[in-house]
């Protein structure tokens, strides 16, 4: 099959490579839509250490199983494997579970290639009227859904329904349609690169900005820098909660002690549970979070050329989308 290896800091390469075979219990599925996430970006740059050259990256996608007697049905993909039967699978908190795997980090290779393997219970059915390029973006938009509910379940209930979402990247916009899918009708987006802010405002919606003045209850940092994080120290209001998605650095940026004397509650937030990510791809289907229109769509054949465009800062979209098969 025809894969788009990493190979090495910032080298990719599209080329054969094994073909994957399903296990017990799997299907094989046909990668119609593979979308570019930040944690591919970090690798391809060298700075994820759980994803080593060379290897497959890739997990969101959707496509069509090409196996069995379900041949044909048209699936979005939950890329987190777990056991099922661990004390976190079994309250429903999967993304917690200490044998956890992920497509595109070893042993399992990504959705940047043609197929891939994934447990039945993996696969959300994708609507005939819903494009699989849309139901791709399930899984980015699970984390930020998954992001979201927590930041309002702590949120106190006599607090505004306000929020300043840091990076206007896929997980910042998805967090912004994900809390107003959820009721809060205030999300600003704090996007410092101006082709973006425009792309937000004019294809999403949204309301950008460069710099956010002021103090707000909610603030989801979809960056996860040191200066952002500083960022949200300060925009948190007394009270407020700060939901952590992005994995940008380690280290750095929290005002603990503006954050202690406030009491501002912090939250990481890894993934999505499955039913997370079940009720994400329904709210796609439902049409609940808009048009979902703003992807850039490319051949998976381009994929290289498109980390290079997302390296350099040249892609306004907030998502770029391969197809194995253009």
């Amino acid at each position: 099959m025809k894969a788009l290896v990493y190979e090495g800091i910032e080298t990719l390469a599209f080329r054969e490579a094994p073909m994957v075979a399903a296990q017990p219990g799997e299907h094989l599925i046909r990668i119609r839509a593979s979308g570019i996430c930040g944690s591919d970006m970090h690798a391809y740059l060298g700075h994820d250490a759980r994803r080593p050259a060379p290897l497959i990256l890739g997990h969101e996608a959707a496509g069509v199983i090409e196996d069995g007697p379900q041949a044909g049905r048209r699936v979005t993909i939950n890329p987190l494997v777990t056991c099922g039967s661990c004390a976190a699978c079994a309250a429903g908190r999967e993304n917690l579970c200490a044998s956890r795997q992920i497509i595109s980090m070893p042993p399992r290779e990504g959705a940047f290639a043609q197929f891939v393997a994934m447990p039945e219970r993996n696969l959300v059915t994708v609507p005939e009227d819903v494009p699989l390029s849309k139901a791709a973006l399930a899984e980015p938009l699970a984390v930020s859904w998954h992001a979201a509910r927590l930041a309002l379940k702590a949120l106190h209930p006599d607090m505004e329904r306000r929020a300043l979402v840091i990076g206007g990247g896929a997980i910042g916009l998805a967090a912004a349609l994900a809390m107003r899918a959820m009721g809060v009708e205030d999300v600003a987006i704090q996007e410092p690169n101006a082709a973006r802010r425009a792309f937000l405002a004019y294809h999403c919606g949204q309301q950008a900005v460069a710099e956010f003045q002021g103090i707000v209850p909610l603030v989801v940092d979809a960056v996860g820098y040191a200066a952002t994080r500083a960022g949200a120290s300060a925009a948190a209001a007394p009270g407020g909660v700060i939901a952590h998605v992005g994995l940008g650095e380690d280290a750095g940026g929290l005002d603990i002690r503006r954050m202690t004397l406030q009491e501002i509650t912090f939250i990481g937030t890894y993934t999505y549970t499955a039913q997370d990510f079940r009720d994400t791809a329904q709210a796609i289907f439902d049409g609940r979070l808009g048009p979902l229109d703003w992807p850039e769509q490319r051949p998976l054949s381009d994929g290289a050329a498109a980390f290079r465009d997302l390296r350099s800062g040249a892609v306004a979209a907030p998502k770029i989308i391969l197809d194995p098969w253009a």
